[in-house]
Order: C-alpha cells, then sequence, then structure tokens
C-alpha cells in the first residue's frame, strides 16, 4: 500500500519533484528547491519514514517508487522531472523504469544502479543506540554519537532528525523499518532484460565520492541508455549541500536540454 507523501511546492512552470536520501528530507532541500523555482514548478517530498510523511513497516525501492508515481498523478497531476539524491536517487531510477511515463526527464545525485557501499556512520542501528531518555538536550545527542560518527558535518545531518515530542527528544525517522530494510536501501532491485529507460537522464557525482564508479558504468549504459556522468570536482556525497551553484547551474542545463556528456568519457 501506498502512503499520502508530505511536500512543499515552491514556483510555476515545468514541473520537477525532489527526492531526498536516507535521512534526508524535504527541509534539506529548501534553498536548492528556492533556486529551481525561479522557473519551473517545484514540489519537494518527504518519502515514507521521513520528516512529515507517514511511518509504515515497509522501506524498500518498489514502495518507494510506488509513493512517488501516486503522488506525481494525485498532486503533481501528470508527468514531471524527477531529481533524487542518493536513496531518493534510487527510488527515482525505479520510478523510471517501471513508470516511464510519468518522468520527462531524470536527475539522479551521487548514487548508482547498484549495490551502495554505505558507511558504519549511517546504520539505522547508531542512531538507535543513543539513550534519548538520558539526553535531555540536542548537545547530549551529539556527544553520544561522537564515538560513532566523528565527521562533525555528519552529526549535524543526522541531528537534523531530532524532534521535540511530549517525553523529550524523539527521532523523526521509523528506525525499525529503516534498520529492517537496511540491506534493501544500499542494495538496487533487479531490472528484467530489456528494461530501460530511454530519456534523457542525468547522473551527477561528487568527486571526493565513490558512490557512482568506473565499474557502474555499463549499469548505468544498459538501463539508462541516454544518459551523461557529470563529476563535480571537490564535491563530496552531499554534491547539492557542498557545491550548491555548481549543482543547480548543472543541473538546469540539462532540465532545459542542454547536451550531456557520455557516460563511457566520464571519470
Amino acid at each position: 500500500m501506498t502512503v499520502r507523501l508530505a511536500y512543499d511546492g515552491h514556483g510555476a512552470g515545468g514541473p520537477l519533484v525532489i527526492l531526498h536520501g536516507l535521512y534526508g528530507s524535504k527541509r534539506n532541500w529548501a534553498s536548492i528547491a528556492a533556486e529551481f523555482a525561479r522557473v519551473r514548478r517545484v514540489f519537494s517530498v518527504d518519502l515514507r519514514n521521513h520528516g512529515e510523511s507517514p511511518w509504515d513497516g515497509r522501506h524498500d525501492y518498489p514502495s518507494l517508487a510506488a509513493d512517488v508515481g501516486d503522488f506525481m498523478r494525485s498532486v503533481v497531476g501528470g508527468p514531471a522531472a524527477v531529481l533524487g539524491h542518493s536513496m531518493g536517487g534510487k527510488a527515482a531510477m525505479l520510478l523510471a523504469l517501471t513508470e516511464p511515463e510519468l518522468v520527462e526527464r531524470l536527475v539522479v545525485v551521487d548514487i548508482a544502479p547498484a549495490t551502495s557501499p554505505g558507511t558504519a556512520a549511517i546504520d539505522p542501528r547508531v542512531l538507535r543506540s543513543v539513550p534519548l531518555v538520558s539526553c535531555p538536550r540536542r548537545a547530549d545527542v551529539e556527544a553520544a554519537l561522537a564515538g560513532q560518527v566523528p565527521a562533525l558535518a555528519v552529526r549535524s545531518f543526522l541531528l537534523k532528525n531530532l524532534a521535540i515530542g511530549p517525553d523529550g527528544l524523539a527521532w523523526k525517522v521509523n528506525l525499525d523499518a529503516l534498520e529492517r530494510h537496511y540491506s534493501d536501501i544500499l542494495a538496487f532491485p533487479d531490472v528484467p532484460p530489456g528494461q530501460a529507460f530511454e530519456k534523457p537522464t542525468l547522473f551527477v557525482a561528487g568527486g571526493r565520492s565513490n558512490y557512482i564508479r568506473p565499474e557502474h558504468h555499463a549499469a548505468i549504459r544498459r538501463l539508462f541508455p541516454d544518459a551523461g556522468i557529470e563529476v563535480i570536482p571537490g564535491a563530496g556525497h552531499w554534491v547539492h549541500a557542498e557545491a550548491p551553484r555548481e549543482f543547480v547551474a548543472l543541473v538546469e542545463r540539462f532540465l532545459e536540454g542542454a547536451g550531456q556528456s557520455d557516460p563511457q568519457a566520464a571519470g
């Protein structure tokens, strides 16, 4: 069963749907969405088990893609360009492969149609290990995370999922579902031979990230034959946050129909 996704709407023009990654939310994309909304109608959504969207026991890519497909039919009103980062990029890819009539152009941000490496810091068990009952302040939660998540930027990103509830601090993400389906989140579903999304597609990789590697290019060419890969030097996995100006300019050129690079030539 699908869930009704929470969203923020911005601007007017051709529609663009933005899908965040694991532990992300529509709020994280607010500044980027505002840039795109200068010339198009932007829908930033919270995927299931994240942000303001409902929780559900299932969290796999067929479920995520089905949620977004229903959202596009009921709220967007038809096909749109779709942009997805990391987990949201995999959901966007599967939507494009299974319901291509809904996707006009596809932007996949720093993720490949393959099993992702992941890191120990993003394992749901890390957040679950924090004793929130004895952490009355966000600073206490950050201190509890520091041993397992040494990078301050990653800790700050994870802490955006804290909310104040009636019993104190609580996680806004459904850790039960995310932990149960963590292997599904890292993986990518099997695609039947011959199935492909043949419309324009752009993969945007961070130069310091290892989520899109040369060995992934064959799968990209097979599933997305009209795809190009662009690398933003110096950016890591959160390309849009680390190089927002370059990211917005690159995606805008693609959405406007400008040329794209050959996947075989990408580094």
